[in-house]
């Protein structure tokens, strides 16, 4: 499973098309400047990014509350499948298009990172199909094992037809965003995002609730309006990456169709879909016992649970800029910088997100009440937020080390941490409902679950998984000098 890093820095890499003198000055600078001020360099625009992006289903969510509970309900079932989607796109094969292309750059392989941009579009495309036909045709099925019913599993399909109807234009924005930030440019992302976000909030409740000649659309046109940005947001980057100003220069038609640059990718994108599928999961099985309690009680859990997702754009804000140092240091044949970049990336990430769990614990009806006023919606979504909130800071700090993993191309352990955690939420959560235990249990069982899921990938981090076998190293120092680490970092 691991290679050795004395293979990974002292094996010349054949496959080198590029001197390092000629290295592109932001690849350079990955390697040299100074790690903190370089994280919030790359990283606060790209949290501005993340943060924009959720923002955009909040503002979507917020319109939709307004036609009423059901629809509310309605969305809720089908937002775990749109962001395991999301996830997969921009977290786990984005992660793995990202890394890709930050290890050919950091390794002077020129040729192999343009030519990556073509298979990254191949992927989004297959993927992008891949999930249409399983929504549409399984939707219906799905939704009401969640416990979607009437009026509200009817709200569901409806918005999933549109959403997953265009399932590809989600996977070429998030692949081609995720093949910019390989190249260590996080600015154009932001600006993307934000410019989608603006859009957004006029052109949603125009196409939700109609407005002069333009018929209301109800759900369906908030799905409608977030289709529109992506086409948009794709169409832009792609501009960009074609445009010379980039650190590529990819090529549809000269590039050619390569195994190894498939394998590059999808050997970290694959596995770590595991983890996003089992995160994902984790929430729909949340949702499915929530749903014995009734359909105010699905959109107080749904609602609530959000908040969680909306962790994971802020922990990809700092996790992204991670896949491309980690990635690029590991290129280049220097581990010890890319750990040190991981520790302070996890430190931001925890403070980050436990503020936020712990605001939403002690004032979780400020939440709440942006999108709906049921009183068993509220009660649901409050008692949710007391328990698990406090534990959003684990679930930062393991989510960081997953996408830090992604660039070091190490995923065995992140991967053990969400299914441990999937474990832990929905089986003891089953047992726990079986019981006759009530629904505090189980929220209970999804706290404990998180403080799992950020343990086991910070010890795995510390104990030397990108390297071999775990150990308990005191230092970053002591363990590269543990695993035999002699020669220096390649001179650029």
């Amino acid at each position: 499973m691991f290679l050795t890093v004395q293979a990974q820095v002292s094996s010349p890499d054949v496959h080198s098309t590029a001197p390092a003198r000629a290295m592109d000055a932001r690849t350079r600078a990955l390697l040299e400047a100074p790690l903190p001020m370089t994280l919030l360099r790359m990283g606060l625009p790209n949290v501005l990014v993340m943060a924009a992006q959720a923002s955009a289903a909040l503002i979507e969510t917020y319109f939709v509350g307004k036609l009423g509970t059901d629809a509310l309900a309605g969305m809720s079932l089908v937002f775990p499948v749109v962001m395991l989607m999301q996830m997969m796109s921009a977290g786990a094969v984005g992660g793995g298009i990202a890394s890709a292309i930050a290890r050919a750059l950091g390794a002077g392989r020129r040729s192999d990172a343009d030519a990556l941009v073509f298979h990254a579009i191949l992927i989004a495309v297959a993927f992008g199909l891949f999930f249409m036909v399983l929504v549409l045709g399984g939707g219906r099925w799905l939704f009401g094992a969640m416990g979607g019913s009437g009026a509200a599993l009817e709200a569901a399909m409806t918005y999933a037809a549109w959403v997953f109807g265009g399932a590809i234009l989600v996977w070429l924005f998030n692949s081609l965003g995720a093949v910019v930030r390989g190249t260590g440019n996080m600015a154009l992302p932001a600006i993307v995002t934000v410019a989608g976000t603006v859009f957004l909030i006029p052109v949603s409740p125009v196409l939700i609730f109609g407005a002069g000649p333009i018929p209301a659309l109800g759900i369906a046109g908030g799905a409608i309006a977030l289709l529109s940005f992506y086409v948009l947001g794709a169409m832009v980057m792609a501009g960009y990456l074609w445009s010379g100003r980039s650190a590529l220069r990819p090529s549809l038609l000269g590039s050619g169709v390569r195994r190894d640059l498939f394998t590059d990718i999808l050997r970290v994108g694959l596995v770590g879909s595991i983890s996003t599928v089992a995160s994902n999961v984790t929430i729909a099985t949340g949702t499915a016992l929530v749903g014995h309690f009734g359909i105010a009680a699905i959109a107080g859990y749904g609602t609530a649970s959000r908040l969680e997702y909306l962790l994971v754009p802020l922990a990809f804000g700092l996790g992204a800029p991670l896949v491309t140092i980690v990635g690029t240091c590991i290129g280049a044949g220097n581990p010890e910088r890319a750990l040190r970049a991981t520790w302070i990336g996890a430190a931001f990430s925890f403070a980050l997100t436990e503020a936020i769990g712990l605001w939403a614990a002690f004032f979780p009806h400020a939440w709440l009440r942006l999108f709906d006023t049921d009183p068993v919606m509220l009660g649901t979504g409050a008692h949710y937020l007391r328990i698990v909130g406090p534990t959003y800071g684990f679930f930062g700090l393991g989510l960081t080390l997953y996408f830090a993993s992604q660039g070091a191309g190490r995923l065995m352990w992140p991967v053990c941490a969400s299914v441990t955690r999937m474990a832990v939420a929905a089986g003891i959560g089953y047992l726990v409902f079986r019981a006759g235990s009530g629904i505090g249990s189980v929220f209970a069982a999804q706290a404990v679950a998180l403080l799992v899921y950020g343990g086991i990938n910070a010890a795995s981090v510390a104990g030397g998984s990108w390297f071999g076998r775990i150990g308990w190293p005191v230092s970053t120092g002591e363990l590269v000098r543990r695993i035999g680490l002699r020669q220096r970092p390649r001179q650029l």
